[in-house]
């Protein structure tokens, strides 16, 4: 999920703790619980800081080892331990409870966008992205905001949380189902379907649909339970030739290959460069493919420039690039 929305499932744990005897009971463990619960609802995120060296190394690392099984039961313990330092008189048992909760429920939630975590780690890398939520839900993030206004106007935190989340539950229940109808609709159009992808948007009924068989890949549009193909592309396996061969040793390559499960390619020859491009299928917007990985090699197969993320237009990929034929 987005930070907006795991700041305010912070807070709604720390409401919904109260229910928690030893935390209503005690002044102490109360504030520490809330504190806790917003921490613990970030840090698994702290790796977005890795985003300051290149995107390259943030597509790789981004929801892996901070989400990982021995993540989620070392930040209950350095977090909990931290903030006894300054609360000595909280319930330290309850404490790491909450806190525990609070770093579970981040990875949790992550597993449902189509993006997804390796919460499996290390036991295996494969990202899980059950792909029923968008990583910003308005839905979502609304009801907390609401159950936070009752909180402010003096309803009680924990049983004002308790329900929300019930009705959260029967939310994520039923999202589940509305993309169980989008998936029969996509396996009557494309019956020989070898994979599908299925991911939401900030829209409730709309989805983004990547199929393939194999022969072709096939982008289209979901909307309720009707499926519509937008484009058609027939599935040539990537050769290996010395200059994609040179292209995928790029550190930028390689890790949109490393993420991306579904991907058509192109490669240019120019007058004094190639030009390798790398298309990720499942982003389709506005008749546009915005994450790409470019490289651009030199007749001697050297790298002169490479980039991998989101761009929406040329002339920004050129910018990012910094590489442009016949300057430099």
């Amino acid at each position: 999920m987005d930070t907006g929305t795991h700041v305010v499932m912070g807070f709604a744990l720390g409401g919904l703790a109260t229910l928690d005897p030893a935390v209503s009971g005690s002044t102490a463990t109360a504030s520490s619980v809330l504190i806790a619960t917003l921490v613990g609802s970030q840090i698994p995120d702290i790796d977005t800081v890795l985003k300051l060296r290149n995107n390259a190394v943030y597509i790789r690392n981004h929801r892996g080892i901070t989400h990982s099984i021995p993540a989620v039961l070392l930040w209950p313990l350095l977090i909990s331990g931290t903030i006894y330092f300054f609360y000595p008189e909280a319930n330290l048992l309850h404490l790491w409870i909450w806190t525990f909760i609070a770093v579970f429920l981040h990875v949790f939630v992550d597993i449902f966008n189509a993006y997804g975590t390796q919460a499996l780690r290390p036991f295996s890398s494969k990202w899980v992205a059950l792909g029923i939520i968008n990583t910003f839900d308005p839905i979502i993030f609304a009801l907390h905001v609401v159950g936070l206004f009752l909180w402010a106007f003096g309803y009680h935190p924990g049983y004002t949380f308790l329900t929300i989340y019930a009705i959260l539950v029967l939310y994520y229940i039923y999202r589940f189902i509305m993309k169980h109808r989008i998936k029969r609709a996509v396996e009557n159009i494309v019956p020989d379907a070898t994979e599908i992808i299925i991911a939401p948007t900030m829209k409730f009924n709309h989805w983004r649909v990547a199929v393939m068989n194999n022969h072709q890949f096939f982008v289209g549009r979901g909307h309720k339970h009707h499926v519509r193909i937008l484009d058609q592309f027939n599935r040539v396996p990537v050769p290996e030739t010395a200059v994609l061969e040179a292209a995928k040793k790029d550190k930028n390559l390689s890790a949109f290959l490393s993420f991306s499960p579904v991907y058509r390619w192109e490669c240019d020859e120019y007058d004094d460069y190639y030009e390798v491009r790398f298309i990720d299928l499942r982003y389709r917007s506005n008749g546009h493919y915005p994450f790409v990985a470019v490289v651009n090699l030199s007749k001697d197969l050297e790298v002169l420039s490479s980039y991998t993320g989101w761009i929406y237009s040329e002339e920004k990929l050129r910018k990012k690039l910094e590489f442009l034929p016949g300057e430099g």
